[in-house]
């Protein structure tokens, strides 16, 4: 069986540490604590190490799912996460447009770690002021293609269609960087 690591990865509030706990088959392990500063008044907790869920894909595949925190003052966690992962996914608050650059940011972080596929997981899609994908695309300032996704953390089929694509866009990057090396 091989295991596969991926980073869930985005700004505070996006929804990681919901997206690994709507598909994982173990439960979380997370690192949550009492929120002292003033993002408290979006929420009471907030993930300071990591969040960490497991899903079998079949019986040769198991994704290791790691969530990072998304408050600046615990990035110093993004480059420990980042080692080693096959993949990553960027998971956007959709509804909160003023989050879309430290979006944008954290992507342009987590490609400097590792040059690994990764993909953009517009969550909150069922708000009613959520920006679409496309939309969000224009926003980001991202190239045609990069697959930027509907989401909603709250839905698992919605949170496996993403594991989903980014394990294609995996497969599709395999076969040219072996081709590359010979």
């Amino acid at each position: 069986m091989q295991t596969v690591k991926m980073v869930v990865t985005g700004p505070f509030n996006a929804g990681k540490t919901s997206f690994i706990g709507a598909v994982s088959e173990i439960p979380v392990v997370r690192t949550e604590r009492k929120i002292s500063d003033d993002t408290k008044a979006v929420k009471d907790a907030t993930t300071v190490a990591m969040d960490f869920g497991r899903i079998t894909v079949d019986k040769d595949l198991v994704l290791y799912l790691f969530g990072t925190p998304g408050q600046k003052r615990f990035d110093f966690m993004w480059e420990i996460l980042s080692e080693g992962m096959l993949g990553f996914i960027v998971l956007v608050d959709s509804a909160r447009p003023e989050t879309f650059r430290e979006a944008r940011n954290i992507l342009d972080t987590f490609r400097g770690y590792s040059n690994t596929p990764f993909i953009i997981a517009a969550n909150k899609q069922d708000d009613d002021d959520a920006w679409p994908p496309a939309d969000l695309r224009i926003a980001m300032g991202l190239d045609e293609n990069v697959r930027v996704l509907p989401c909603e953390t709250s839905d698992r089929n919605s949170v496996k269609n993403v594991l989903v694509q980014l394990l294609e866009v995996i497969l599709e990057i395999l076969p040219a960087e072996s081709a590359a090396k010979r």
